[in-house]
Order: C-alpha cells, then structure tokens, then sequence
C-alpha cells in the first residue's frame, strides 16, 4: 500500500475560522483537512494531518515523514520566514515537499516576501485558500508518478 501523503501546518493555524477571516477565509482547519482527505482519496492516497505552533515538533514531523510519508504538503506559516531549521529539515528529506499557504505572502507585508522553505521545497502554491492546498496534493501526487 502507497504510504500517506503528510500534510503538516505550522503555528496558529489551529485559530483558522476566526483569526483574520479576510486574509485566511472562513474555513477552520478542520474543514480544509476534511477537504484534503477526500481529495487525497479521490487520487489514491491517504494522508496524515497535523498542526502545531512548536517548530520543534515540525522538524520531528517532517523527519518522521522521510519514513512514514510519500510526500509532504506543508504550511509553515510565520516560521516561512524565520526558520532555517525547517528549511534544513526540507533539503534532508527524501519524499517531495510542496510548501502551501492560504494567502498570497507576497503581497502582504514586506518580511512576508522571503521564504526558507521555498529554497528547498519541490514547488509552491501560495494565495488561492483552500485550493493551494489541493493544489499542493496535485503537485505532490504529480511528482511521485514522474
């Protein structure tokens, strides 16, 4: 059986549905992992779901997912622009990553423009809400059957 795609999101996702419905949408994570799952399965793939607002258990995440994953589709959020380590964990890992945000990061503020993660990430798909995360499960599926 093909192993699950991971899709794993960063600090304060956890408060999507309420924390800045203008730039984030209405949906709450829970329902952009209701959405991802069945997509996923529409394609042949399970997935594994997680957020959380540690870095550290990012960087586990995503070293368990060099095991236990096909792919990774990842939501950073603010440690996009700050975390060298997460970029290193990305570049260390086998399966690809595709990195996805909700919103457009750069158009937004300036220290928004750069990310770590894109520097190691197979691709990335920014600002079109919930489809940047289907979107990514595209990609993801795209780069394991190429």
């Amino acid at each position: 059986m093909t192993q699950p795609i991971h899709i794993l999101n960063g600090p304060n996702l956890n408060l999507l549905g309420t924390r800045e419905p203008e730039i984030y949408g209405a949906l709450t994570l829970g329902e952009i992992e209701q959405a991802c799952s069945a997509h996923a399965h529409n394609l042949g793939f399970d997935i594994v779901f997680r957020q959380s607002n540690h870095e550290g258990e990012l960087l586990d995440w995503l070293h368990d997912a060099n095991v236990n994953a096909s792919a990774v589709v990842f939501n950073p959020a603010a440690f996009t622009h700050t975390s060298v380590a997460l970029h290193d964990a990305v570049r260390a890992i086998e399966p690809p990553v595709i990195e996805v945000h909700l919103s457009q990061t750069a158009a937004r503020e300036s220290f928004r423009h750069h990310s770590y993660i894109a520097l190691a990430a197979r691709g990335s798909i920014t600002g079109l809400g919930l489809q940047s995360y289907l979107l990514g499960i595209n990609a993801a599926v795209t780069c394991l059957r190429n």
